[in-house]
């Protein structure tokens, strides 16, 4: 019995790590700078339908639910494949949705008059993650490799991939809490954030797929990276924790404000 409890809590902790997100520092970060530009009108409706909780505290939601074979028809939505050279306009959509569909889905439940208590919770939880991975360059990868899923290298001495290095050893191996990360970030002016906010989703997927481009055009496949990987991208990991994070508030003060 000991053996098998020990084998299942190894193969947990083997999936747990190799499972793709945004980090959930990351996400939080992004629900932590969110919650901050909050109005105070939508501050209010949003406490009352999370009963108190944060958006940082909901954030990793959508991911959690991944393990529950009941929520299989969300899996798509976390992220789009696209070439490198397309824009999404000119992709023909995954009937099973992606990143924009599911964001959509997620601004009609919220700002409809007539859905239920229950839907607008589990809708806004699902909202505030997708916006932090519509904000992960890797969730806008190619399909040929997955979103960079099975484009292999090594981050130190560690065997990984593209994609888990911008969605998990960047952000982790920093070594600050979310409340840390989000506290460092830049404050901006009124019209910054006017201006980070200004757009809609297809503005936004499009300004996150330029990252993406440059991403893959900064690595190898089987290339080592390190301190010079982190340093040079490091900015623009803060900046997409934080565009994502203003780009939530300013969604969420239309809904609710």
């Amino acid at each position: 019995m000991k053996k098998v409890i020990f084998l299942w809590l190894f193969c947990f902790q083997i999936c747990s790590a190799s499972s793709p997100y945004w980090s959930k520092t990351g996400h939080r970060v992004t629900g932590e700078i969110a919650q901050e530009y909050l109005s105070r009108k939508a501050r209010k409706a949003i406490s009352r339908l999370l009963e108190g909780q944060s958006l940082a505290e909901v954030s990793n939601y959508a991911d959690e639910i991944k393990s529950d074979d009941r929520y299989r028809e969300f899996y798509p939505w976390h992220y789009v494949n696209l070439p490198l050279d397309k824009e999404y306009k000119d992709v023909e959509p995954n009937p099973s949705g992606d990143i924009i569909t599911g964001i959509q889905k997620c601004i009609a439940v919220l700002e409809n008059e007539n859905s239920n208590r229950a839907d607008k919770v589990f809708y806004l939880k699902m909202l505030v993650h997708f916006l932090g991975d519509l904000h992960q360059p890797m969730h806008v990868g190619k399909k040929s490799d997955k979103g960079g899923n099975d484009f292999q290298l090594r981050w130190f001495n560690t065997g990984t991939n593209l994609h888990k290095v911008w969605d998990y050893h960047l952000i982790e191996d920093y070594g600050m809490s979310y409340t840390e990360l989000a506290n460092k970030l830049p404050r901006l002016s009124k019209s910054e954030v006017k201006k980070i906010q200004h757009g809609d989703v297809y503005k936004w997927v499009k300004e996150t797929h330029q990252i993406t481009n440059d991403v893959y055009g900064g690595v190898e496949m089987g290339e080592k990276l390190g301190y010079r990987y982190s340093y040079k991208y490091w900015p623009t990991v803060e900046r997409q924790l934080l565009v994502g994070g203003l780009r939530l508030a300013g969604l969420l003060n239309t809904l609710f404000g």
